[in-house]
Formats: C-alpha cells, structure tokens, sequence
C-alpha cells in the first residue's frame, strides 16, 4: 500500500490534516470570507494532498442549498443596458463570486406579475441568498425575504431604519461635497436635479444638497429644486424646466451623471456655455463624467466595490445563518474636471 487514503476522504479529514475545526473547512468549501488566509492556504493544501471532493449533492440537501443566488434589478431592461451604473456593480459582483460555487441568477422585474412570480421563487427555496439593486421605498420585496428568511443584502436603503443588511455609498456626504464646490466657485443660483424621490438615495443627495446650501447662506429657494429620475432624458427635462423658472441659475448638481449628461445637452441647445455660464456637477463618476464635452466634475462612488461588498456580506449570511444584519457605508469623493 502507498499510504494514500483507500476510501472517500471526509471533511474530518480534511481538518485534521489542516489542523483546523470542521467548520472552518465548511466555511472554507462554502466560500465564506471569514475564514484567515492562513487557514484557507492549509485547508486548500489538505483538499489536495487528499483529494478530497465536496459531495455537492449530499451538502445541498443536508444545508436546504442551491449554490444559486439572484441578482434582482427591479428595472426595465432599458436603463440596466444605458446605465454604468449596473454594468459595475454587476462586475463588482461577478469578481467576488468567481471563486465561488455559486451561480448568479440575473432577474429583472418590470410588472407585478413578474414580482408575484419571483416570491413563488423564493417561496419555494430556489436560491440561497438575494442581492437586490435599485431599491424603491414601496418595494415588497425586501420585508418578503425576511418572512422567508432568506439571506438578502440591498444595494442602498428604503429608509433609515432599513432592517435588511445593505451596502450604501456616503450620498449625503458627496452631495453636499458637490454643492460646497460650486458655491465656492461663486456660483449664486444653484440648483439640483433630483433622482426619483420614492429612493432613498435620491432623497439623501437632496439633503445633501440642502445642508451645503443652508451652510453657505446662499439661495436655498424650492424653484431650483427639480425631480429628475436617473435617466438621460430625465436630466434633459429637468434642465429645461430650471432654466423656464430660473433664467439665472449658473450652477446645476445633478443627482446622476447620466442627468448631467442630459443637462449639458439642453444647456448647449440654450446657449449656456459650460463651466463659464453654469457650472455643472454630477454623482458617481462613470465613464460618463470622463467622456463628457468638457469632462465633468463628479462625485466618485466606489460601485464595483459596493458589489464586491455586497457579494462578501451575502455569503458570509449564508455560510454562517447568523441574525446579525450589517449595514455598510463606503466613502465618496469629489473628482474635479473642467465642468465647474
């Protein structure tokens, strides 16, 4: 005989032989980040020496899984495909997940019959976890995956009593960063176009955007406040409709880079030369902001690391079925280009 294990090596095994507790070597097999890079470098060493195999079959059913998780946009296909946005927190996710097991589900929700489909979905345990992007304040499904008890992390909040776990950027912070700079550029009327007021961080850059004005003394009057709702188109209509109202602004926060971008079309269109007329500046600093005529000064928020973390936080959920919900808030700056 060689020696070599004659049978099916176990996870047992495969712990003595690391020298680590069985449930590091679950957590290790599970893909769980909380797991030291020391004891996955010899739990990875043992799988090797003993050619251990994880019995897929046997772990999804002892453990209820799937090794599936859904990505859920409730949004039309149109603004997945014409938004940065999604395409980097998507990209962000997939990175994190790639040394993974699991498969990434992508389901976009347009109608109450496709909501009412996806909670028959999970109803019925299909998937392991749920990742859901673009939240509205009247969305279900949210407080659904905690009657199921479905592991779930939400890319922004609905309020700030969100109880889901989630992964949020500083919009309070940025905005407010982005309106200081165009008030202390000199600019005396500045407005803002909002994004859709039923989100969370929509409303949030407008507190943003009123704190720096309410800080500066400067104009804080409800004629430069218009709503936008993240688009292109959007931005064009919100530019058009702060320009009937006030002929004098000469300084524009946009809430989303894409709503900058429709702006500086409408204010090309008007004859307002950027930044000399008015000063504009958007929120996330996406290859938008860089490709601009001029390049626009932005608020940069890490979105490929937001799904990163997003990804991190629902595996350890589902590695560990821990109640414990992490909030998470990742920091912004402002990026400063030719635009203000």
């Amino acid at each position: 005989m060689n020696g070599r294990h004659s049978g099916r090596p176990t996870l047992e095994e495969v712990a003595v032989r690391a020298g680590v507790g069985r449930g590091t070597v679950s957590r290790v097999i599970n893909g769980s980040p909380r797991v030291s890079d020391r004891a996955k470098a010899a739990v990875e060493a043992a799988i090797a020496e003993l050619g251990y195999v994880p019995n897929r079959a046997a772990r999804a059913l002892a453990g209820n899984r799937t090794d599936a998780i859904a990505l859920v946009i409730p949004e039309p296909e149109t603004r997945l495909f014409a938004e940065p946005y999604f395409s980097d927190i998507i990209r962000g996710i997939g990175a994190e997940l790639a040394d993974t097991d699991m498969q990434l589900l992508l389901t976009l929700i347009r109608t109450p019959k496709e909501r009412a489909r996806f909670a028959q979905y999970l109803a019925a345990h299909r998937v392991d976890g749920v990742l859901l992007v673009s939240v509205h304040e009247d969305d279900p499904l949210p407080d659904l995956l905690e009657q199921l008890e479905m592991p779930a992390v939400l890319n922004g909040r609905r309020s700030d009593l969100e109880s889901v776990s989630y992964v949020d950027a500083d919009n309070v912070g940025g905005a407010r960063a982005a309106v200081a700079h165009l008030l202390e550029r000199g600019r005396r009327a500045v407005a803002t176009i909002t994004g859709p007021l039923d989100m969370y961080v929509a409303r949030s850059r407008l507190d943003g955007y009123r704190q720096a004005v309410r800080e500066a003394g400067a104009d804080g009057s409800e004629e430069l406040v218009v709503a936008g709702d993240f688009t292109e188109e959007g931005g064009r209509r919100a530019m058009r409709e702060l320009l009937a109202r006030r002929p004098d602004v000469d300084g524009v926060f946009a809430a989303s880079d894409l709503m900058a971008a429709g702006a500086r079309a409408v204010l090309r269109e008007a004859g307002r030369a950027v930044p000399d007329d008015v000063a504009l500046v958007g929120f996330e600093d996406s290859a938008i902001a860089r490709h601009m005529d001029p390049p626009l000064t932005s608020i940069r928020q890490p979105t490929e690391e937001m799904g990163r973390t997003m990804a991190r936080v629902l595996l350890e959920e589902i590695a560990e079925r821990a109640a414990v919900r992490r909030h998470v808030v990742l920091a912004t700056e402002l990026v400063r280009r030719e635009s203000a």
